[in-house]
C-alpha cells in the first residue's frame, strides 16, 4: 500500500484504539489530551514517514510514539496540577510509573469499555453517535458533519457538550455490572442500530462514508458478541440484521449513486457471504428466551434476502411486521408492513391500510401510494409520486421517484 494510503487508513483503524486505551487511562477529565496525543502521533507520522521511509512495523511504530507522547505527558505534572485536585496528586505521580498498554487485549477491552460510557443514558442519542463515530470508529469532524448534513462547527458544538455530560456525570470508563448489562445494553444496541441506519438510509452524497458506517456498526456490533458478557441474543439478532442488509448494499445503488429500489435490484449483487454469515447470528440469537425487535427485523431482513418471489415469503414478512408493530411503533414499519400486504393480499387491501397512515409529511407515504395506484388509477399514482417528489430531500431519491412518474407517462 503507497504511502498516501496508508496513512489514512491507519487513522482510521488505529487512532480510534489509541484514543480509546489513553482515555481509560486519564478518564474522562482528560479525553482531550488523549485525542491530542493520538492526532499528535499520526503527524509524527506524517512529517517523519516522508523523510524517513515507512517503518517495517507501522502500527508499532504508532503505538511506541504514542506511549512515548503519553509518558511525556504524565511526566509533565506542573502542566495539569491545575486541573487535578490535591488529593489526586499522589495517584497522578503514581501512573508515571505504568505502561501504556497497547496490548492487543486491552485495546479491545477499551473500546468495549467506552463503548458503554458513550452510550451512558444521560448521553443524547445524536450526541452517542457522534462520540461513537469520532472515538470509536476514527472518523474526522468534517466526516461526521457530512454524515449528518451539518458544518463543523454544529458537531464540534455536539461533541464538546457530550463530553462535558460524561464529565460532570462522572461516567466511568468500565463495563457495568453484570447485573446491570442487560439494562445498558439496550441503550448501546440502539446507538450502533442509529449508527448503521445513518450509513443505511444515509441522505448523505458521500456514498464511502455512507458504506463506511454500516461497516463500522458491524465492528462495533462485532465486539459485543466476542465478549462473553454481552454476547446476549439480541446483539447476535442485531449483527445478523446488520449483515443481511449489508449484503444488498452494492446492488442499492447505480454506478451514479442513484438508489435502486428493491424489486430493481440485481440479485447476482447480493453478498452471499455476508448473506451466510447473516444467518449463522440469526440461529445464535435465538439461544435464549429473548425475542427483541432485533429478531423481528433480522428475519424480515433474512426474508428479503430470498430471491424467489412467493407468497410465502410475503406473507411471513407480513406477520413479521405485525409483531413489530405490536412491540415498537414506527412509520417505516407501519409502512414497509403496508407494502408487504400489497405483496401478500393485493393492492386493493392494501391501498385502504396505507390511507389510514395519513403520514403526510412522509415523501414514502406518497411514494408507496403511488406505487399502490400505478395499473389501478394511473393518474391518483402520479398524484401520489408528484408529492412524494415534493417532499424528497436527496438526489437518488428524487431521481427513483422521477423514474416511476416517467413509466406511467410512458
Amino acid at each position: 500500500m503507497e504511502q498516501q494510503e496508508l496513512l489514512p487508513h491507519l487513522f482510521r483503524s488505529e487512532y480510534r484504539k489509541i484514543v480509546s486505551v489513553l482515555c481509560k487511562r486519564f478518564g474522562f477529565d482528560q479525553i482531550e489530551i488523549a485525542e491530542d496525543i493520538a492526532s499528535e502521533t499520526f503527524l509524527a507520522a506524517a512529517q517523519t514517514w516522508p523523510l524517513d521511509g515507512i517503518p517495517p512495523h507501522p502500527v508499532a511504530w504508532l503505538y511506541n510514539v504514542a506511549k512515548n507522547k503519553a509518558k511525556n505527558f504524565l511526566h509533565r505534572i506542573s502542566l495539569f496540577e491545575t486541573r487535578i485536585s490535591p488529593d489526586l496528586k499522589k495517584e497522578a505521580s503514581g501512573r508515571e510509573e505504568v505502561e501504556i498498554d497497547l496490548s492487543p487485549q486491552n485495546i479491545n477491552d477499551s473500546q468495549l469499555q467506552m463503548m458503554f460510557a458513550i452510550c451512558h443514558p444521560s448521553i443524547p442519542p445524536e450526541s452517542q453517535i457522534g462520540l461513537s463515530l469520532r472515538i470509536l470508529c476514527g472518523f474526522g469532524i468534517g466526516e461526521i458533519a457530512d454524515a449528518f448534513l451539518t458544518n463543523k462547527e454544529t458537531i464540534n458544538k455536539r461533541l464538546f457538550r457530550a463530553k462535558e455530560k460524561l464529565r460532570e456525570e462522572n461516567i466511568p470508563i468500565d463495563l457495568p455490572a453484570p447485573s446491570d448489562i442487560d439494562d445498558r445494553l439496550e441503550t448501546v444496541l440502539r446507538t450502533i442500530y442509529l449508527l448503521f441506519s445513518e450509513g443505511y438510509y444515509s441522505t448523505s452524497q458521500n456514498a464511502t462514508i455512507r458504506k463506511d458506517l454500516c461497516l463500522e456498526a458491524i465492528r462495533l456490533c462485532y465486539m459485543l458478541v466476542e465478549n462473553p458478557f454481552t454476547n446476549r441474543p439480541q446483539v447476535n439478532a442485531l449483527l445478523a440484521l446488520m449483515c443481511f442488509h449489508s449484503s444488498r448494499l452494492d446492488a442499492r445503488v447505480d454506478e451514479n449513486g442513484s438508489l435502486i429500489l428493491y424489486d430493481e435490484q440485481d440479485t447476482t449483487l447480493w453478498n452471499t457471504e455476508l448473506i451466510s454469515k447473516g444467518g449463522y447470528f440469526l440461529m445464535q440469537a435465538y439461544t435464549g428466551d429473548v425475542i427483541s425487535k432485533y429478531h423481528l427485523e433480522a428475519n424480515i431482513a433474512y426474508w428479503n434476502t430470498r430471491k424467489s418471489d412467493s407468497h410465502e415469503k410475503w406473507e411471513n414478512i407480513l406477520q413479521l411486521y405485525n409483531q413489530l408493530l405490536r412491540i415498537e411503533y414506527s412509520p417505516v414499519a407501519a409502512l414497509n408492513r403496508t407494502y408487504a400486504l400489497s405483496r401478500a393480499k393485493g393492492k386493493l387491501e392494501a391501498i385502504v391500510e396505507a390511507e389510514k397512515l395519513k403520514l403526510t409529511d412522509n415523501q414514502f407515504y406518497f411514494a408507496l401510494l403511488g406505487e399502490l395506484y400505478t395499473s389501478i388509477d394511473n393518474q391518483k399514482a402520479k398524484e401520489n409520486f408528484q408529492q412524494a417528489l415534493l417532499l424528497a430531500k436527496t438526489n437518488p431519491d428524487k431521481e427513483a421517484i422521477q423514474r416511476k412518474m416517467n413509466k406511467l407517462n410512458s
